[in-house]
């Protein structure tokens, strides 16, 4: 039997959900690949308030993902890649959940969505990074289309990455 894919919806993130974010993610499963520790409610509000100046900017960012019934899911989206390592310079999409909502097609959904947004905006490719040895990630990756372009080592943790690329 094939399951219809999630309802979905994205909006730039507000305030609020700052602390829906750090709900969400407070979880160590969740941010395995993430640097591994939860992180404060303080980086959420700083993380939610830099999106909405990329939406502003840029024409993109890392969304908020809500369900069908407006609970929030996690985020989606595209940003311009943060660190000085890696692929500088570019636009990179990503994806995060809560513990809750793995497996239901919500990532794939929404990274489609996220990049009818991105190639609206202008943006002729993305890339994501990924670790190593997250296979859902790269699952999500792979049905999106996406290339591995190049491997890379984090610089902090030393972990494994691919760096998957995407023309639009």
């Amino acid at each position: 039997m094939t399951m219809s894919p999630p309802v979905i919806r994205l909006r730039v993130p507000t305030p609020e959900d700052a602390a829906a974010w750090h709900r969400a993610f407070d979880d160590p499963e969740v941010m395995e690949f993430h640097g591994g520790a939860s992180q404060t409610l303080a980086h959420y509000e700083e993380f939610t308030a830099r999106q909405r100046d990329h939406a502003e900017r840029h024409g993109c960012c890392f969304y908020t993902l809500l369900d069908a019934s407006g609970e929030v899911v996690g985020f989606t989206g595209a940003q311009p890649w943060p660190h000085d390592w890696g692929p500088v310079g570019e636009i990179e999409i990503g994806w995060r959940l809560g513990r809750a909502h793995w497996g239901k097609g919500y990532a794939t959904v929404a990274a489609r969505a996220a990049l009818e947004r991105v190639r609206a905006a202008g943006i002729g490719h993305v890339v994501a990074m990924v670790h190593e040895h997250n296979t859902r990630s790269i699952a999500v990756a792979r049905r999106l289309g996406m290339r591995v372009a190049e491997h890379l080592v984090t610089p902090v943790s030393k972990s494994p990455a691919r760096c998957f690329r995407l023309d639009l």
